[in-house]
């Protein structure tokens, strides 16, 4: 008897830990889950224990203080958003936003913290504050959300492909800088078949996401099979008072194309045979790296042909001793030259950055009429976004889409076959 019930306790064990494990998810919170609990007005110790985890939840700053001391940024799930403040003798607590909306936030029972959950908009972007017994609170903020597309989650069936961590590189080009890089091969690569190869600016920012909407859009075959590459900018001090970022990706050279054609390239093409035609290549980032991909296709377009930039700064950042000679003269170069066969797709936000260097918005919405000017392939996706990477990142598949639509490999130039 002791026997069988030896055989039998741990699987009673197991099903207690199952059913403990199943408790523990159904209590996560989540916007909805606190949007229901907050319905359901509750007091006493279920109101104590609610409001200790929505602390948790919203997490502690760097001093470990809870952000909800403060009033904590908003969560966001998909289009939906979350928002609590902690509020010690407060009567009432909102939320309120610069176009006109009162976000009302609930007290949890007896407990100072107020929380609250509010569905927004597709592409709805707005700058906010805390309101507490009428008064506005210290803590501000901005926020936007989209609804994100399947592509941007891994899909059933979708072969993965492979990123890779590279030892930090040392450039020539650069001298004195090292930077952190990865490279994705997608698994339908072939080494009897070179790949196309598209390139990323500050490409930590990209490698969570990326390589997930190139394994879906490759299945699909709505991309060819494509080598991604994502760089960070070098470190050091920079020149001409710029950080080495700045340096790199807001000069208006052909110097970073170098750096990609004569070192990173070859560099990769050691262990991964990439397409050397224009036509196979292309080039993507976002802020100073997204007026870099624009200058690397301009300086060489008989490498570069495809380009992605979002919030791109096509401003005076680059000012040098003159003062003038950043990235707002692109808008007249394309109207001054000639066309370039070059295909790109802007992304910007009407909530993007103003400041000495320019305006952001305007400066895109110009590079924008002057590529409309010179009957360049293009599209400029304009939303209520502000200087991030958000609404890019929503419509990554379909600008992936756009700019490898009607693919035909070039010709291989001599030598590189």
């Amino acid at each position: 008897m002791r026997r069988r019930i030896a055989r039998v306790l741990p699987l009673f064990v197991l099903f207690l830990a199952a059913d403990a494990a199943d408790a523990a998810d159904d209590d996560k919170l989540t916007v909805k889950s606190l949007e229901s609990r907050l319905a359901a007005h509750p007091a006493g110790d279920d109101a104590k224990a609610l409001a200790d985890q929505v602390r948790a939840w919203f997490g502690k700053d760097r001093s470990g203080r809870p952000n909800v001391a403060s009033g904590a940024n908003p969560r966001i799930e998909g289009l939906d958003t979350a928002w609590a403040i902690e509020a010690p003798g407060a009567r009432s607590a909102a939320v309120v936003t610069n176009d006109g909306k009162t976000i009302p936030l609930v007290a949890i029972g007896d407990t100072p913290v107020f929380a609250g959950t509010f569905p927004m908009a597709d592409g709805a972007a707005f700058r906010w504050t805390y309101l507490v017994d009428g008064k506005t609170n210290r803590r501000t903020g901005q926020v936007e959300a989209y609804n994100d597309p399947p592509e941007l989650s891994e899909q059933p069936g979708v072969p993965k492909g492979k990123v890779t961590k590279r030892e930090p590189f040392e450039s020539k080009i650069y001298p004195g800088t090292k930077r952190d890089w990865w490279v994705y091969v997608p698994a339908q690569y072939r080494d009897d078949q070179p790949a196309c190869v598209m390139v990323f600016q500050d490409g930590g920012g990209y490698v969570p996401f990326v390589p997930t909407v190139f394994d879906n859009l490759i299945a699909k075959g709505e991309m060819p099979v494509t080598v991604g590459i994502f760089i960070n900018p070098g470190s050091g001090r920079g020149e001409e008072g710029r950080g080495q970022r700045s340096v790199e990706y807001d000069t208006l050279s052909d110097r970073y194309a170098k750096f990609l054609l004569e070192e990173i390239l070859p560099e990769v093409e050691k262990t991964v045979k990439l397409r050397h035609d224009p036509e196979s290549r292309a080039i993507a980032g976002i802020s100073s790296g997204g007026i870099c991909a624009w200058t690397v296709a301009w300086e060489r377009p008989d490498e570069f042909r495809k380009v992605l930039s979002w919030v791109g700064s096509f401003t005076n950042i680059a000012s040098g001793k003159t003062r003038r000679e950043g990235g707002h003269n692109y808008e007249a170069l394309i109207r001054k030259s000639p066309r370039k066969p070059i295909r790109v797709f802007l992304q910007d936000g009407a909530n993007d950055l103003d400041n000495a260097n320019g305006n952001w918005p305007l400066a895109n919405q110009q590079m924008a009429k002057a590529l409309a000017f010179s009957k360049y392939d293009y599209k400029f996706v304009y939303g209520q976004g502000f200087h991030s990477n958000r609404h890019g990142r929503a419509i990554l598949p379909d600008s992936l889409r756009w700019l490898w639509r009607d693919y035909q490999p070039g010709t291989e130039p001599p030598g590189k076959k």
